[in-house]
């Protein structure tokens, strides 16, 4: 097998301790905090077994093998080749199956549908991650004393609440605690593990497959049930792909491979030693390990530990709705940019109330960690088996893998995601609908303003003027030009912008310097400075202006055009004027979209982001002109 040598990724930089304490702290959060309750809700959960050691074996042998093919091999080893100039994540894989021709883009729509759902699934993972994780770490008060048990709940709400006060404020100053968290959590839970081993070195034989091949044999369709719980513990998967654009390949996999996976492997067979000693441990296995005098130390570290994951999670629900939002599937959406060094740390204010909203309800309607486990993993099996779809399609299409050896690999991944997925799916009458459901009303809206911006620029181009006819029908009239210059934004480079057409029909005269400018968003995370920008003179006083940005970036339009010569003078700023279109929809019967999704797309358009403030206009020195718009 070959590929293409991938573009050089600027966060290859060398592995130093700060990068990889980072790493630490923002990749491995998820999947860090598996073991407060996977092998439990194994035991204990909705379809539980009986903690004999034949089971137990049978568990941890499962659980192995399912961190060394879903997370060491087709993670690190193989889908995060798949990188987007080095961006990863469901989006950016989507984007490299996404051909630039028209009819291979219409062959391979099917692909992008799943792109775009598995992307919709994510938000109903950043619901349940918080609320299962600070839950099942605040539970291990009752484990201490059953005190604690009225006051589980509130506790786990004031966290949450609290953790999503704290977004506004940004993670560059609570980040750097982060990693040093981390270090210290997977120290504690793979020594609590090895003390286990040491005291029952016999759990090392769960190692062998055959142990897991024994677990199907012995337990039938119930194994079955089973796996949906042993899913659990690779639930952090999609974040290491997600997370790549931000660390680099190299850091990820170091830290997998010399901490964070033989920590795991520790803790679960640690957890394994402790019920083939005593079978009653399984009500709580992870808390069980440790000793009286720690357990109370634990709980705190647990909690942080899980707060740092749940961070994890909301971050890269922000991240993935600017990536969505710049691709044309959301609505623009109020941005705050809460560092002044890191482009990435960003606070998106609708998605992290909506959240804390989902997170509470949750908390409130499940009531305890493992009635909440039956909703969590659909979500993430259903993204997983489209990725490795996505994966097949880019490494048969675009790099050209030859199907001899393609097939096998991806065969392999597929029986393992989809004998997870047959699992997780038998949850879905006991709350693993509400992900589901919640990814379909993303979808929906997702998907609902892709057609609808479609629709409506074809509305528009219908009675689009040229732009090279425009210029050119200037030259035969009259028209009034007075100083300073006017920069018309549209989205179509080669038509003329309805807002100057409404100009001279009501105003009847042009600035004596008139620029089109369109902003194009491309397939790729991010544009070079030298590759930005685009002028074309079209003569008497007409230019053309075309920037492109990546969808990682955020648009600042005046910024780039403080340095563009027209005429061989610089744009005045106070001499400029951005004039903007806006128009007003109108939800008909006319053939396009059925008439209900007109109507959401049209409360989701007036709902929007002003682009004034999403291109960073100067506010002062904007004009809008409207129209209405048959939809």
């Amino acid at each position: 097998m070959s590929e293409p040598t991938p573009a050089p990724n600027p966060r290859d930089v060398p592995l130093r301790a700060p990068l990889l304490l980072a790493t630490l702290g923002v990749v491995y959060g998820d999947i860090g905090t598996s073991p407060l309750y996977a092998l439990r809700e194994c035991f204990a959960g909705s379809h539980p077994v009986q903690p004999t050691p034949e089971n137990v074996f049978g568990l941890l042998s499962l659980t192995f093998w399912a961190l060394i093919i879903v997370i060491s091999i087709k993670y690190i080893a193989f889908v995060m080749r798949a990188d987007n100039r080095g961006e990863g994540g469901i989006l950016a894989l989507t984007a490299l199956v996404t051909p630039v021709r028209a009819a291979a883009r219409d062959r391979r729509a099917f692909l992008v549908l799943l792109g775009l759902f598995g992307a919709a699934l994510l938000y109903g993972d950043g619901m349940i991650t918080p609320a299962i994780s600070v839950l099942s770490a605040v539970e291990g008060l009752a484990v201490a004393t059953p005190l604690f048990n009225p006051y589980v709940v509130p506790i786990t709400l004031v966290v949450l609440i609290a953790l999503f006060l704290l977004q506004r404020r940004g993670t560059a100053g609570v980040g750097a605690m982060f990693g040093p968290v981390m270090l210290a959590w997977f120290l504690t839970i793979g020594a609590l593990g090895l003390r286990e081993v040491v005291m029952e070195p016999r759990v090392l034989a769960a190692v062998s497959p055959l142990h897991a091949v024994a677990f199907f044999r012995n337990n039938g369709f119930h194994a079955l049930l089973v796996l949906g719980s042993v899913f659990l513990v690779v639930t952090g998967g999609e974040a290491l792909y997600v997370d790549m654009g931000h660390f680099g390949k190299r850091p990820i996999r170091l830290t997998w491979f010399t901490l964070v996976l033989p920590a795991l492997v520790l803790n679960y067979f640690g957890q394994g030693a402790s019920l083939l000693r005593d079978p009653s441990a399984s009500s709580n296995p992870f808390y069980r390990m440790a000793p009286e005098w720690a357990l109370y130390p634990l709980v705190v570290l647990a909690t942080a530990a899980t707060v740092i994951a749940s961070q994890a999670v909301i971050s890269g629900a922000f991240s993935l709705t600017r990536q969505a939002i710049q691709l044309g599937y959301m609505p623009r959406l109020e941005i705050h940019h809460t560092s002044a060094v890191e482009r990435g740390q960003i606070y998106v204010p609708s998605v992290n109330w909506v959240l804390m909203l989902a997170c509470i309800g949750l908390v409130l309607g499940f009531g305890t960690s493992t009635d909440l486990a039956a909703a969590y993993g659909v979500a993430v099996t259903t993204d997983m088996v489209f990725t490795t779809l996505l994966f097949y399609a880019v490494a048969s299409k675009r790099w050209h893998w030859s199907p001899l050896k393609l097939l096998p690999l991806v065969a392999l991944f597929l029986v393992v995601d989809l004998s997870f997925w047959g699992g997780n799916i038998l949850k879905v009458p006991y709350g693993g609908w509400f992900p589901l459901a919640a990814g379909a009303a993303i979808f929906t809206l997702m998907s609902t303003w892709k057609a609808g911006r479609q629709l409506l620029g074809e509305r528009l181009k219908s009675g689009i003027l040229p732009l090279q006819t425009f210029v050119g029908e200037m030259a035969s009239y009259q028209i009034t030009r007075v100083p300073g210059t006017a920069i018309y934004m549209y989205g179509d480079p080669q038509g003329t912008p309805p807002a100057v057409l409404h100009s001279l029909k009501h105003f009847r005269v042009l600035h004596e310097r008139v620029l089109f400018l369109a902003v194009v968003t491309e397939e790729e995370p991010r544009v070079p400075k030298e590759q930005r920008m685009r002028m074309e003179e079209l003569g008497q006083g007409f230019f053309r202006v075309i920037l492109r940005y990546g969808f990682m970036e955020e648009p600042n339009v005046p910024r780039e055009l403080q340095h563009l010569h027209l005429d061989g003078r610089t744009l005045a700023p106070q001499q400029t004027t951005y004039v903007l279109g806006r128009e007003t929809l109108l939800a008909t019967r006319r053939p396009g979209m059925p008439l209900w999704r007109e109507r959401l797309f049209s409360v989701m358009s007036r709902n929007a982001r002003t682009a004034t403030s999403f291109f960073a206009l100067p506010p002062n020195r904007v004009v809008e002109l409207g129209m209405q718009v048959e939809l």
